[in-house]
């Protein structure tokens, strides 16, 4: 479910109250999580936080470099955590947090998709929002387009 909302707050209110309550949960855990020099907005219809194009202005398609994308889809909920795509590390700590506490992991390559928000084992959005900075996104994006020297 794509919104064409401008702003976080925007796509907030234009979901019914229960999915406001989980997208709104899961976004505060980012928002105090995740590092300063990330930046909130809204990217694709989802709420993103990336690498802000003042910061690193020279990516492929003149937005700014993902990190963490929530969205509210049709019947479930969806994280991206492109720093799991880009970490096998990462990948597999998500795997075992949901193995340690006994949940189902529905993880696509760096879709996390869940249907409430006791679906998420404690303390895995907190760490993974918190797993990189911005100079390690841009290391990795530069790496991938063979910039890095």
């Amino acid at each position: 479910m794509r919104s064409n909302a401008g702003t976080p707050e925007a796509y907030l209110a234009e979901l019914p109250d229960h999915r406001r309550d989980v997208v709104a949960a899961v976004r505060d855990l980012v928002n105090g999580h995740i590092d300063p020099g990330f930046e909130e907005a809204m990217e694709f219809g989802m709420i993103a936080w990336g690498v802000p194009l003042h910061r690193y202005p020279n990516t492929y398609n003149k937005r700014p470099l993902g990190y963490i994308a929530l969205a509210a889809q049709k019947n479930y909920y969806s994280l991206y955590l492109m720093g799991a795509y880009e970490d096998s590390e990462q990948e597999a700590w998500i795997r075992q947090e949901f193995e340690r506490a006994g949940q189902r992991c529905d993880f696509g390559k760096c879709c996390l998709r869940f249907r409430k928000l006791e679906d998420l084992p404690e303390g895995l959005v907190e760490k993974a929002a918190a797993w990189w900075t911005p100079d390690e996104v841009i290391r990795s994006y530069e790496r991938a387009k063979g910039l890095a020297t």
